[in-house]
């Protein structure tokens, strides 16, 4: 039996007996979202650790990234249901606290990974340094450009913490390029690859002369490539996204993207789950674990660390 299907098979086994009767500690993981491929990624590094640490994890979360009610729905119900922790992965950094707190004040604990809240009582913070990767971004398209041009950003969700941080990271870099010039900053490409190709055609049709674009997240910067290559204007634009999918890597390498901020979502799903089971046994947990950011281009993306991220293994789910 190879690798591959050794682990999903110990895992199924582990499946078979997981449950309240079988005495495990239920982690509830919760994401922004489940139709995205970088939350399969999450859940991948989820449950590596569950596996690891024989503990359950009960998987749920909004099928759209804008549904505050839905996330806060999840929430209420595994308090309720009485599991013996929460990592949320909140789609709104101010709309998710009331759950957060009363998940707290009802003595489940809560840790915040991938995206803040504004919030103090959560045990620990497990995500990328956001506002470091989005200047990672500007100054990686800063260079492609040769410190001038006419640049957009195109954000994604207000109240999103994580790609909020990474927005301000970019306009940092882009602050420190004088030559440049930000055309436009205050577009939202919304949470589907649809939506976010929509909003990118408006912009391109706003824009008839733009040299760089960015993105801060996998569906704003699909929509943003696609909405280029049926512009034909590829070889015109410079374009830098943030995160991987089978897509974008695809795209980067026939030269559609020109660069990937990549953060290790397997990590986040790792970490967080690994850092609320050490504390349910009695053991310290930091208050910030950094789950590292690195840049990706058509020089390094075949290099052993960068495809770690490009493709990462999801065979634990069966995929």
């Amino acid at each position: 039996m190879n690798k591959r299907a050794l682990t999903l098979f110990l895992f199924l086994i582990a499946s078979c007996t997981r449950g309240e009767e079988s005495g495990r500690l239920q982690i509830a993981v919760i994401p922004k979202g489940t139709s995205h491929e970088y939350w399969k990624s999450v859940h991948a590094g989820a449950e590596v650790a569950a596996l690891e640490l024989d503990v359950e994890i009960l998987w749920k979360g909004p099928l759209i990234e804008s549904d505050r009610n839905a996330q806060i729905q999840v929430v209420e119900d595994f308090v309720t249901r009485g599991v013996d922790g929460i990592v949320l992965m909140p789609l709104d950094r101010v709309a998710l606290v009331r759950p957060a707190r009363e998940a707290q004040q009802a003595g489940v604990p809560v840790i915040i990974a991938d995206s803040d809240l504004d919030w103090d009582g959560r045990l620990s913070f497990v995500a990328t340094d956001n506002e470091r990767g989005g200047e990672m971004g500007g100054e990686q398209l800063a260079e492609l450009l040769g410190g001038e041009g006419k640049v957009i950003l195109m954000r994604y969700l207000e109240n999103s913490a994580s790609t909020t941080r990474r927005e301000e990271g970019f306009l940092k870099a882009m602050a420190a390029n004088p030559g440049i010039e930000i055309v436009s900053s205050n577009q939202y490409a919304g949470p589907t690859i649809e939506g976010a190709q929509q909003t990118a055609e408006n912009l391109l049709n706003a824009f008839a002369e733009v040299d760089g674009i960015f993105c801060p997240c996998e569906p704003a910067a699909y929509g943003m490539m696609r909405a280029i290559q049926d512009a034909g204007r590829k070889d015109a634009i410079r374009f830098v996204g943030f995160d991987g999918s089978e897509k974008l890597v695809a795209g980067l390498a026939e030269g559609q993207v020109d660069a990937l901020v990549l953060q290790s979502p397997v990590a986040i799903g790792d970490l967080s789950v690994r850092a609320m089971v050490a504390h349910l046994r009695g053991e310290a947990v930091e208050g910030r674990i950094d789950t590292g950011v690195v840049i990706a281009t058509q020089e390094n993306m075949s290099s052993p660390l960068i495809q770690a991220l490009l493709s990462p293994d999801l065979s634990i789910l069966g995929e």
